[in-house]
This record gives C-alpha cells, structure tokens and sequence, in this order.
C-alpha cells in the first residue's frame, strides 16, 4: 500500500474517538457531502426543467423554420422554395401563414394568432397527440375546420360540443378609405374540431387553422409567412440546415429550434450556470473547514513529523502524507455527496417526494429530473480541484513552517 497513504488514514480513522481533530474532519467530509449532494440534485433538476421545456416546443416548434430577413410574406411557388420539397434531408415541408387576429365565440372576444397550416403539419410537430379536446382535423367533409389553443379556448368559452362558430376579424390588406372600423376587417367564420395543450404561452395565443382558408381571409393566393421543415430520420440537423442556407441564398433565414427561441434557450442556461457558480462558492466556503482540520492535525502531529524525519523521510514524503488526508476527505465526500445525490434524484423521479405548488396549473405535479454524466462529471472535477486547492495551502504553509523548526532544533 502507499505509504503516505495508509498513513493518512490512520490519522482519518483513529480509534481515539475523543479527538477533536479526527471528529472535525469527519465535519469536513459530511460539508463536502452536502454540497455535492446540493450540486448534483439542482443540476438534475435544471436538466429536467429544460428537457421538458425543449419536449414542449418541439411539438409546437420545427427542426427548421424559414422566413425573410426583410418583408413579411413570399410566395411558395418560387424556385427556390421548390427546390426544398426535393433536398436531400428534407423529409415533411409545411407552408405556414401567420397573423395577428381577433377571435370572437358567443359574446366573447380574444385577442391571438392565426396559423394556418398544410395537412400534413401533424407529421411535422406531432401536435395531433397534445389534444385535450375534439380532434386535430382541419378538413371535416371538405369544410375547413379551427384548432384553439386551451388558453384561447378558456377565454372565448369555446366548447366542441356546442357547435358554436369561431368569428375571425383580421386587418384588410391595402389602403383604408373608410373611416368605419368595421369596413377596415376581413371577417370569416369558422367550426371548431378541437383544442390542443402543450404550453401556456402557445395556448393562450394560437388558433390553428388550413392555411387554403388563412390565405382566403387574408387575401392573399401563394404567399406565406414561412416554411417550415422536418429532417428525415437520423439526418443531422445541422447538416440541413446548412443545405437549405446554400438553396436559399441570403435573403431568408434558416431558424433551428435553438435560434427560434434564442432568448429562452440563453436565459435557462444562464440561470443553470449561475446556480451551479453559488453553489460552487458554497462549496468553497465548506473547504475552509479543510483548511482548519488540515492545519490543526498538522500541528497534532508535530511528534510524529519528528519521528519521521528521523526514521529518514523527507519533506516530500510527510507533505504527501497531509496531502493524501485532505484528498481523502475530499473523495470521501465527493464519493458519498454523489451517490446520496443521486439516491434523491431517484426516489423524486421514482416516488415524486417534492410537488410543485400550485402544479394544477402546470403540465407536470413534481419537479422533473435529468441526470447527465457531463454535469456529475464536471462536479466530480470542480469539487476535487477545491479540495486539492485547499488542502495544498495549509500543506505547504504549515509543514515548511514546522520542518523549518525542526531543522534547527537538530543544529
């Protein structure tokens, strides 16, 4: 066995239970534990927290979204825009139409959005699953039908049942002459097949709709708003995304989904980056404690420095020695901080112990987990560099100080 080592836990472990020494570095241990513990759980839960935001806007959201760098609508007929249909990697294409519109249901009236889509906009997002109400069929016996969003449902007290039409009004396109409100609004009617739910911001904003009947009360015949697109399976992403840049050219822009939601995607991994730096300092506060139990054993040990150096050790081995006792705290905490962690991320993911309050407005009851060996393996690297930081410092400080004593105590 290294020397240094079994050394080391001999000092760890003594039997003399009434050493204050050895019972303030099991303090150090358990600090260490704790905090690793924190680490591992509130990453986890992040991790959860942006999986299942990512899984929601993936069923509203594309792989690739495309529109103009300037202007609103373009045509679907164009060559370029043709050419999609046949790229290679480009397994659903979906032209979609959007704008601002009033909705009006009975009495009720609702600010939102129209999104008018192709038939086969289910294959691109998988929003047909989301469904709470009705059915996701935007053609019922060659009629065109209205998608709500839960929250626009909500407000216009909508319900499938009930046969009542959706009122659209939206905006004529062109110069208004007349000074009438209601001359200056297209208005069409509508039924309703469903309602879907996937996230609050999407249900209480969208109404989806054919977009052959968006155009129509939107005047327009080709155009729209964008295009977005699905990647065949197993094709990278970023590979297409590059393909449709090339095909299109510079006037349109090329979204991922990351891009679409830049802001949101930014902000939660700000925030998960802040948690994990305070968490960090914690964890540097709890090796101050090191530090302290390092030193005190040191000056304990005075004797058995002595002892060693005259049995023929020198400086580097009984550095190593003090060394070996602040790594072993440190792994031994970082070892059990780690499987307690994750001891609790299993029985929350398991048993759901902690509920989110006020969760019947919420899509989930209990706080999500992910655990990703990149963040366990990060925190593993984090905390055994603190811990050697801090058991280096009373090391190389005190030893010096005390070998130099004894030095001169043998001249």
């Amino acid at each position: 066995m290294n020397f240094p080592l079994f050394i080391a836990k001999r000092y760890l472990f003594a039997k003399k239970s009434h050493n204050v020494i050895n019972i303030i570095s099991l303090i150090s241990l358990f600090g260490v534990a704790i905090g690793v513990s924190a680490l591992v759980i509130v990453l986890s839960v992040f991790n959860g927290f942006d999986s299942l935001i990512k899984k929601m806007y993936s069923t509203f959201d594309a792989e690739i979204k495309i529109c103009l760098v300037e202007g609103k609508t373009f045509s679907a007929k164009l060559p370029e825009i043709e050419k999609l249909k046949s790229l290679e990697g480009v397994a659903i294409f979906v032209e979609v139409m959007e704008e601002n519109a009033i909705f009006r249901c009975g009495e009720k009236q609702y600010p939102g959005m129209i999104k008018g889509v192709s038939k086969n906009y289910p294959e691109l997002t998988g929003i047909d699953s989301m469904m709470i109400d009705g059915t996701f069929d935007l053609w019922k016996a060659n009629q065109p039908h209205a998608i709500l969003g839960q929250g626009v449902a909500y407000y216009l007290n909508a319900k499938i049942s009930q046969f009542d039409p959706l009122t659209i009004y939206v905006p004529k396109r062109g110069k208004i002459t007349s000074l009438s409100p209601e001359s200056s609004l297209t208005t069409k009617g509508i039924m309703l097949a469903g309602v879907f739910a996937i996230e609050a911001e999407f249900d209480s904003k969208y109404v989806i709709l054919p977009i052959e009947f968006a155009r129509s009360l939107l005047d327009y015949t080709d155009e729209v708003t964008s295009i977005e697109l699905k990647a065949q399976e197993g094709f990278n992403i970023e590979s297409l995304q590059e393909k449709v840049k090339e095909t299109l050219g510079s006037k349109y822009k090329v979204l991922n989904r990351f891009q679409q939601n830049e802001v949101l995607y930014r902000t939660m991994k700000s925030e998960k980056l802040a948690i994990g730096f305070i968490l960090s300092l914690i964890l540097v506060i709890a090796s101050f404690n090191i530090i302290g139990s390092l030193s005190m054993l040191i000056m304990d040990k005075r004797n058995d420095v002595e002892t060693l150096r005259s049995m023929g050790a020198d400086n580097e081995l009984i550095q190593k020695i003090f060394m070996a006792e602040g790594m072993l705290i440190t792994m031994g905490g970082t070892i059990i901080g780690t499987l307690l962690g994750l001891v609790i991320c299993w029985a929350q993911t398991t048993f759901e112990l902690i509920k989110i309050q006020g969760s019947g407005t919420f899509i989930i009851d209990s706080y999500p987990i992910d655990i990703q060996l990149l963040d366990i393996s990060l925190v593993l690297i984090i905390v055994i560099a603190i811990g050697y930081l801090a058991a280096r410092f009373p090391v190389r400080i005190i030893t010096k100080r005390i070998l130099n004593d004894t030095e001169r105590g043998n001249l």
